[in-house]
Order: structure tokens, then C-alpha cells, then sequence
């Protein structure tokens, strides 16, 4: 799967592994305080992550769908639907992002079909226009999230040769 470019024109915010573990976190208890899903369902491959957190923080079901895109800035395609177990059901969609929406809304129209009882969105980051119904923070920079920071070169661990985030960036 392509990778997201990185808009440093934006500023960048890094986010660590302990930060992402308290977003996720309050976003889980943002979404009990005003929606009982039955069904946490995440679109892999990021947002399984804050996904699988809220439904162990909210003891609910979790499964998954996957939404790509075939090249860096393109549109999101379906490459895997949401299983059958949601219908009927009130269900939570995840994803770690939410910029114009574009992947949201392809994977409400594919939940919507499968008719569940309701549907409700919440992403860990907000960093547009398009707003899900829960998020855990909002900013108008690029996000540089803990598993993208890293990547294996020739067996070794190294920082994302195509990220160099230089002036603006936030750790």
C-alpha cells in the first residue's frame, strides 16, 4: 500500500506510542459517554489499532475492514467489506485519520449496506475539514504516527527514508 505524502507544509506533530495509547483512551471514553456501540469495527490498516483499544476499554466485539489506496494521494478503494455480523447491530467505525473524509465515507456507504441498527465514526486524529462524530484531537498538521515513524532498511530499523520533517515539526 502506498504511503501517504507528507505534507510539512502543514508542520508536522509526532506522535509517540504513549501519547497514542491516551488518545486512544479518551476517545474510548468520549464514545461511552454518548454511544453504546455493540460492534467496534476498524478499517485496517491503522485504524484497527485505536479500534481494537476501544473495543477492549468498552468489553465490545471487534472486527475489521480494509479501505486502500492504490497510489500515494489517490482515492480509497475497498479491498475487504465489513462481515455480515454487523447487521442489525449498533456499530462504532475507527480509523486513526480523518482529513476530507474520502475514507469514512466509502466505508459508511459499504456498513450502511450491510443495514445495521446504527452507525456511528471516531478517528484519533481530525486534521480536516470532515468531521466523525467522536475524535480525540484535533490539529490542522501532518501526523506522524508511532508504527509510520519507522521502517525496516536492509534488516535494520530506520526512520521512513520519505519522511524528513526538517523545520515546523513538533516531537
Amino acid at each position: 500500500m502506498p504511503r501517504r505524502p507528507l505534507d510539512t507544509t502543514r508542520g508536522v506533530l509526532e506522535i509517540d506510542w504513549p501519547l497514542f495509547g491516551e488518545l486512544c483512551r479518551a476517545l474510548a471514553l468520549k464514545v461511552a459517554g454518548a454511544y453504546q456501540p455493540e460492534v467496534i469495527l476498524g478499517i485496517a490498516k491503522a485504524g484497527v489499532i485505536p479500534g481494537a483499544v476501544i473495543a477492549a476499554i468498552l468489553e465490545r466485539d471487534f472486527t475489521s475492514m480494509t479501505v486502500t489506496r492504490k497510489k500515494a494521494g489517490g482515492m480509497p478503494v475497498l479491498v475487504s467489506g465489513p462481515p455480515s455480523l454487523i447487521r442489525g447491530r449498533r456499530v462504532l467505525l475507527v480509523d486513526e485519520t480523518c482529513d476530507t473524509g474520502h475514507t469514512l465515507k466509502l466505508a459508511l456507504n459499504e456498513v450502511r449496506a450491510l443495514e445495521p441498527a446504527e452507525v456511528r465514526t471516531a478517528v484519533s486524529f481530525k486534521t480536516g475539514s470532515y468531521l466523525p462524530d467522536f475524535h480525540s484531537f484535533e490539529t490542522d498538521k501532518s501526523i506522524i504516527l508511532p508504527w509510520d515513524r519507522d521502517v525496516m532498511r536492509d534488516g535494520e530499523l530506520v526512520m521512513r527514508p520519505d519522511w524528513n520533517p526538517g523545520p515546523g515539526r513538533d516531537a
